[in-house]
């Protein structure tokens, strides 16, 4: 709104309005103000280009596509009388509310653009283990679950977004989503869990929730991100990064293995207890670097 861009830190030392308004007059004063231009809905009859991190994305599909390391899953586990129909229902309007959900992403002279697809009429599969001895259940869903999250997507073909119903028992269902990174990420399953559970209680109910309309989709940020850095604006910020990284030499890690041509994604987890005085002088260079301690 204001044009102006604050420091990460401005945010937790002045945690109030009023304070951070201080900072905001101040940068003002400075005649610091940044030119960006608003975020505006485009049309979709022409070719749709990629955010800069969907290129990425779409890039590194195209050296492993049967990858699944950059899959999103995520399950509810839902108790009680479950309305089928008003799932389909929520499902149906999540999908035709967010174009990202119906876009699939195709090549023409080797550049990237994205499709957005008309809305399906089904994507919910259900799957009823109640057959199953009761012991055999839950052992059966979670196997459909880690299959489902290891599947790889076809970002040209789609669907990116697919849901799996699991019914357990009577009462008992697991609700599984699986997204590819290049459509959403991990602070979006909150948004998408907030919805489903309002348009859900909206439809059991007979009174059908009507959310906000949005302003503008993923696509109108890429075109906009698109035509604001480049040219000048570009070249400013391009400029500032080589000027900061010159002379520096790549940081050789002293690993066990070298690095394959192929990443393996073979990760593990080890857990380690640091003195208190280390932690103490990596908080120490933290506060004097002005970075967060997990960046350190």
């Amino acid at each position: 709104v204001f044009q102006v861009e604050l420091p990460l830190r401005s945010l937790f030392e002045s945690p109030t309005i009023a304070s951070l308004a201080a900072h905001v007059e101040r940068r003002l004063r400075e005649a610091v103000a940044l030119q960006i231009p608003p975020i505006e809905r485009v049309g979709r009859d022409g070719s749709l280009p990629l955010s800069f991190a969907q290129e990425r994305m779409w890039f590194l599909h195209q050296l492993d596509p049967w990858n699944s390391a950059y899959n999103i899953p995520g399950a509810l586990r839902l108790t009680g009388t479950l309305d089928q129909k008003a799932l389909e229902q929520t499902l149906h309007e999540i999908v035709r509310r967010h174009e990202a959900f119906r876009t699939t992403f195709v090549a023409a002279d080797g550049q990237p653009a994205q499709v957005i697809s008309p809305l399906a009429d089904s994507f919910l599969e259900v799957i009823d283990l109640r057959a199953l001895p009761r012991s055999e259940r839950e052992s059966h869903a979670m196997q459909h679950i880690q299959e489902e999250a290891q599947r790889p997507f076809d970002l040209t073909s789609g669907p990116l977004l697919r849901v799996l119903l699991l019914q357990t028992d009577g009462e008992e269902h697991i609700l599984f989503f699986n997204m590819h990174h290049i459509i959403s990420d991990a602070w979006s399953l909150g948004l998408l869990t907030d919805e489903i559970l309002k348009l859900y209680n909206g439809y059991t109910a007979e009174e059908p929730l009507q959310l906000p309309a949005l302003p503008i989709q993923y696509a109108d940020f890429a075109v906009w991100q698109r035509q604001w850095l480049r040219d000048e604006t570009l070249e400013t910020l391009l400029a500032y990064w080589r000027k900061q990284l010159d002379g520096i030499q790549p940081l050789e890690l002293p690993t066990d293995y070298p690095r394959p041509v192929m990443q393996r994604y073979r990760g593990d987890v080890r857990s380690a207890d640091f003195p208190k005085e280390l932690l103490d002088a990596v908080k120490h260079l933290s506060n004097r670097e002005g970075v967060t301690l997990s960046m350190t």
